[in-house]
């Protein structure tokens, strides 16, 4: 297949036809040696991936801090330049292949739909039990005082840089590719850098290391799904069989939870991009709007709605500062503090965002062409950043409101992370209705998890073809399916969530070097471009 400047060999027949079999093969190798080792050895490997989570992000914290704040100023300079910001991703007669109302739900279903539903309870919660001003004395624990720094702290993990990991992978990808005429591959947006240099291991390597960090990224996400999932049933039929000590799910009810979604994912990934997943992403976007509609109407709205402008103002006042201060360990116990907290969670949520890149930053460049850079950024980093603060400030907003009065007397703080939004909806409403809503959440979560790991698999077979969209062969999306359920449900045994996002931080870092250079590269072509 000659790509130019360089050439990225598929075979021309066999099990691979049509893929390239170094870049298709080699990640189901090493992912299948890691289900091996888990699977015989898991009490080792879940110790051993604990203290490589523990070491990467002491020792590569401040890296992960800084090259997703590089991604944010990158893209929000690309939209305010006239000169960039009036680019089309294409040619000049391409119209947009979807609407904006399509488009903008396959891009917040794929990106982050099942993190919303977890999250969105959990994390204003935690944070206004402890954030760093807590730690430094700046407001109280379990405060009013303390809800506007939870609120700002939640919402830099969610808001403009968290998106712009999206968004520098998917914009260069989509330039490089509609307007320059490159396939749909990541190691194309790295032409300017390394021109027909691409063709061999070096080409081969980047594409490989992109597959990985999708999978251990679609794990993690998958595994909080699996869990909610879980819970959800549980808050509608009761069963004690899906719930164990402190509302924690089963290994059982995961496993179900994990069979489920995965062969329906692989159902809608066979169906393609214009049906299974355009209808699941409208459905899940509609699901979404009723729920927070639920919030609107029968949680703490006026808290919400004030906590959503002042979060704003906030925000984007300390945004420089908190994404620029690194906590590094010293004798100080307060430091020591900061940096554990900010590996749990800042460092943390860069790793998953930048583990998902990849795959999201193929998907938004896939269903963006025809849009200009500026609408790009707008709609998928700003809007996005937008609807998570909707999520939070009336589903958290209503579950702080709760905790804060009283009224839960710590129902939520103390319950189980997969439960805490299940906790609240049983609050505001009456048994038989919270039944209800409990349905109608357990629906909208597999919609989300199934519109997220389907598009994984599609984004893997676009990479392993040399970047064909169109690869959706039935034979290699159940073989996908199967690795992804193996590789999740054995790391569940071996260690829970803990052990899939320790793999998922580790996994995240090659490809974050990647993206650091997608981004030099993009820029660069940018800066040389005259074809405006």
């Amino acid at each position: 297949m000659n790509q130019g400047k360089f050439q990225i060999e598929v075979e021309a027949g066999g099990f691979y036809k049509d893929l390239n079999r170094v870049v298709a093969l080699t990640p189901k190798i090493l992912i299948c040696v890691m289900i091996l080792w888990v699977g015989i050895y898991p009490t080792e490997a879940g110790s051993f991936l604990m203290e490589m989570q523990l070491w990467s992000t002491q020792a590569l914290g401040a890296w992960y801090i800084y090259a997703t704040a590089f991604f944010m100023i990158a893209c929000l300079l690309l939209a305010m330049f006239p000169s960039t910001g009036n680019i089309k991703l294409g040619v000049q007669s391409d119209k947009p292949e979807f609407n904006t109302f399509t488009w903008l739900s396959m891009m917040f279903g794929a990106g982050i739909g099942i993190g919303m539903l977890t999250y969105s309870t959990a994390e204003p919660i935690f944070h206004l039990s402890q954030n760093p001003d807590t730690i430094r004395g700046i407001s109280s624990s379990l405060n009013v005082d303390n809800v506007r720094n939870a609120f700002k702290w939640t919402l830099l993990h969610n808001g403009l840089t968290a998106w712009a990991c999206y968004g520098v992978v998917g914009i260069s990808l989509a330039y490089m590719s509609y307007k320059k005429g490159l396939p749909l591959s990541v190691r194309s947006v790295l032409q300017p850098l390394f021109g027909k240099y691409l063709s061999g291991g070096l080409g081969h390597t980047i594409d490989i290391v992109a597959i990985l960090a999708t999978i251990v990224g679609l794990s993690v996400t998958i595994g909080y799904g699996v869990s909610q999932f879980a819970s959800g049933l549980f808050n509608i039929t009761q069963f004690d069989w899906l719930v164990g000590e402190n509302s924690q799910p089963t290994i059982g009810a995961q496993l179900l939870g994990l069979l489920l979604i995965i062969g329906a994912s692989c159902l809608s990934a066979m169906s393609g991009l214009h049906k299974g997943i355009k209808w699941l992403s409208n459905i899940n976007m509609i699901l979404s709007l009723v729920l927070i509609l639920f919030f609107m109407l029968f949680g703490a709205s006026v808290f919400a709605f004030k906590t959503f402008f002042i979060t704003i103002y906030d925000y984007l006042l300390a945004l420089p500062e908190m994404s620029f201060t690194v906590w590094n360990s010293n004798d100080s116990e307060i430091i020591g503090k900061l940096q554990s907290w900010q590996s749990s969670w800042t460092i943390f949520y860069w790793a998953w965002w930048i583990a998902f890149a990849p795959f999201v930053g193929i998907f938004l460049a896939r269903v963006s062409k025809g849009r200009t850079i500026r609408e790009y950024v707008f709609g998928a980093i700003i809007v996005p950043s937008l609807i998570c603060l909707v999520w939070f400030a009336f589903i958290g907003g209503t579950a702080i409101d709760l905790e804060l009065s009283g009224e839960a007397q710590g129902s939520i703080i103390n319950t189980d992370i997969s439960n805490q939004l299940f906790a609240t909806v049983n609050l505001i409403t009456s048994e038989g209705f919270a039944a209800t809503l409990s349905v109608i959440i357990v629906i909208l979560l597999l919609t989300f998890l199934i519109t997220s790991a389907d598009s994984g698999i599609l984004i893997i077979n676009t990479l392993a073809s040399g970047g064909s969209s169109d690869r959706r062969e039935v034979k290699h999306i159940i073989v996908w399916g199967v690795i992804f359920a193996s590789l999740i449900g054995t790391l569940l045994f071996a260690g829970g969530m803990d052990a899939l996002r320790s793999v998922m931080i580790i996994g995240a870092l090659p490809f974050s070097i990647v993206m650091v250079l997608m981004g030099i590269s993009f820029l660069k072509t940018c800066l040389e471009d005259e074809d405006y």
